[in-house]
């Protein structure tokens, strides 16, 4: 059952919203008693656009990091690019941040059309990515870009999430907040004050964006009021590998020389080996992974967090958004959270015009103080078929209870069942790395040599699973290494987002929305983003994979003894699944997942034991809605045919780091 949370221990501003609003109260009450007290004026529910955009104020600021990064006994300065109202300035009044600090403002660009910043001739910022300056400075708010070290016009060296990467961010966060010295040039000593600011932070930003957002909150500095994580990454060890098993087959160094400006690739080869020497391609756990792991420091965190991840997220995997919400939960963090269908997208592209009425609210109550109601609406929207949204009051709903389900042998060969009772015997495969997941669950009723799988009974009922799963196995391998890949997968006919198509759920049409005014060299107007659908026959929704070599040593990978069993522990990505009545629950153990995983070095086959073997799963109503559901005599949902028109979808390896824009 998910804590309670404890609204009082990170948020003093909300309790004294609570105090205004329970002095207002009273003020009513006696005045409809026939007090001879005059009406309190009505307190803003909702910030509107009343300043000019066209006459806001542009302009650029160097903080200093207190850091050396390039080694050049300089401390370095990060950019920031900042767009803000000029009138509440002139008279007086000061207004909070919302930031987005990446590395992607030169080299890659932002959002759908890939965006860069652009400058007039005195270096002002001209165009902002995205539309968070076009629509929320006209509501008095200050939009500030920061270019991450070692990115576009900072000093420094980027570090794929470490100290500099955070720590660049974290200080203009300081500068904000009067604890940091700025100036109005690179290299200068004129000093920049933030003095228009009342200090009130928030952070944004998609993929490697809110990977640093997640990062700066997990510093707890003062100041930060609010995360918004889009796709971001929680620990840097799982970007890269999950359990020693290698996800990409490159490391951080080559993101890092993707992001960084020329000239820091010629200052920053210290830090590029670094990169290289602690992130072995083994997948041994470092002082380097350890370092920027968000999730062990979530204590730290004071700043609400508003959470948004595509579920079939196949770059910066579902894995990431679980861990990071469960470890907040425990902390008593204020969360809320969007779950899609969709891959690695932004929710301005899959839910644009629902997405900004809720961030505008979001940030009203986050940053204004404003009492407009979001925080006492459903903490979940999750997105249950294209378009089709649902929410939830708590996340994971109160009554999800873990159920261990059980695989068992069937009348043919790899094809067994699913359920609550022990099985007894052994499931053997043998690792193909031209195979993965689709083929898998494609075939999963046909005994194939590759995979291993079990199906439920006939659902009779609608079975919801709602957080993270966990599989344990035990497995004996016939060569020196192995690697185990388990999925859990909706059997039965569906129409689905096409998270592995091109945009990954969804299209760029032809004509655009504008969110917000204009100005010459940037625009409020972005293409819309239809939904892209494709029909199956099987769904995979919850994935997790391991390497068998860290059985003994979850931080070290081990050569493996043939013929000696080991038992191991996979995680699976968090996800929120309902699987239909007449469809299946099943569950694949295979080895190489093709294109999501790297394959061992040996071709293994693996003998499963099924009696020390099970899924367990969180499933809403625990191991008695699974029994529920999957008694009776339900008959299983046909499956439809190729001939039926539906096609074969495969999926596309995303570019190792890159690919998080």
């Amino acid at each position: 059952m998910p804590i309670p949370v404890r609204r009082s221990h990170h948020r003093p501003h909300r309790l004294r919203a609570l105090a205004v609003t329970v002095v207002t109260a009273l003020l009513s009450a006696l005045i409809g008693a026939g007090a001879t007290a005059s009406a309190a004026p009505a307190r803003p529910t909702e910030s509107k656009p009343v300043y000019s955009y066209a006459d806001a104020v542009r302009e650029s600021v160097w903080v200093d990091t207190r850091l050396d990064g390039d080694d050049n006994g300089k401390t370095d300065r990060v950019a920031v690019d900042i767009v803000r109202p000029r009138e509440p300035a002139a008279q007086g009044r000061k207004v909070p941040v919302i930031m987005d600090a990446s590395p992607y403002y030169s080299c890659c660009g932002r959002g759908n059309e890939s965006q860069k910043k652009t400058y007039d001739a005195n270096g002002n910022v001209v165009q902002m990515p995205l539309f968070y300056d076009n629509y929320f400075v006209p509501r008095g708010y200050a939009f500030v870009g920061v270019d991450l070290l070692g990115t576009n016009r900072s000093d420094g060296c980027a570090d794929v999430g470490g100290a500099y990467d955070i720590g660049s961010a974290k200080a203009v966060v300081d500068w904000l907040n009067g604890r940091a010295k700025g100036y109005t040039t690179r290299t200068g000593g004129e000093r920049a004050k933030a003095d228009w600011t009342n200090g009130r932070t928030g952070m944004i930003g998609k993929s490697y964006d809110g990977t640093v957002a997640n990062g700066v909150a997990a510093t707890g500095v003062e100041g930060l009021e609010t995360i918004v994580p889009i796709g971001g990454i929680s620990s840097w060890y799982d970007y890269y590998f999950q359990q020693g098993a290698p996800l990409y087959d490159s490391g951080p160094e080559w993101l890092s020389d993707y992001v960084e400006s020329p000239e820091a690739r010629a200052r920053c080869a210290a830090v590029q080996k670094r990169l290289v020497d602690e992130a072995p391609r083994t997948g041994d756990w470092t002082g380097l992974w350890q370092e920027r792991d968000y999730v062990k420091d979530a204590d730290r965190v004071k700043a609400s967090v508003f959470v948004v991840h595509g579920m079939q997220d196949l770059n910066v995997r579902a894995k990431h958004f679980g861990q990071w919400w469960d470890a907040l939960a425990k902390n008593g963090v204020d969360r809320k959270i969007w779950l899609a269908q969709t891959g690695h997208v932004d929710p301005f592209d899959f839910r644009r015009g629902a997405w900004v009425d809720t961030l505008h609210r979001w940030f009203d109550h986050e940053l204004l103080g404003y009492s407009n109601g979001i925080d006492r609406e459903p903490m979940a929207d999750i997105e249950r078929a294209p378009d089709r949204w649902t929410t939830d009051k708590v996340w994971p709903p109160r009554t999800t209870q873990t159920a261990a389900l059980r695989p068992a042998k069937g009348d043919k060969a790899g094809v067994g069942a699913l359920g609550l009772k022990t099985g007894s015997g052994t499931e053997t495969f043998t690792d193909d790395p031209a195979l993965g997941e689709l083929d898998w669950a494609e075939k999963i009723q046909q005994p194939t040599a590759e995979k291993a799988g079990f199906l439920s009974r006939p659902l009779t009922k609608d079975l919801r699973l709602s957080g993270s799963s966990k599989v344990t196995v035990t497995a004996t391998p016939t060569t020196s290494s192995a690697h185990l890949s388990a999925v859990l997968v909706d059997l039965g006919p569906a129409t689905i987002r096409d998270y592995a198509g091109a945009g990954e759920g969804i299209t760029t049409g032809t004509d655009r929305s504008c969110w917000g005014p204009s100005t010459t060299g940037d625009s409020s107007c972005f293409l819309t983003t239809p939904t892209a659908t494709t029909d199956v026959n099987s769904t995979v929704f919850s994935r997790g994979w391991a390497d068998l070599g860290t059985a003994t040593n979850p931080e070290h990978g081990s050569a493996l003894t043939p013929g000696k069993p080991y038992s191991l522990t996979i995680d699976l990505a968090a996800s929120d699944h309902v699987v239909p009545k007449g469809h299946r629950l099943a569950l694949i153990v295979a080895g190489t997942d093709k294109d999501l995983i790297d394959p061992p070095s040996t071709k293994p086959t693996l003998s499963l034991d099924l009696a020390r073997t099970a899924a367990r799963v969180p499933v809403v109503g625990g191991a008695g809605a699974f029994a529920a559901a999957t008694s009776g005599s339900a008959t299983a949902t046909p499956r439809s045919p190729a001939a039926d028109g539906v096609r074969p979808y495969r999926l596309d390896r995303p570019v190792p780091g890159g690919s998080t824009r």
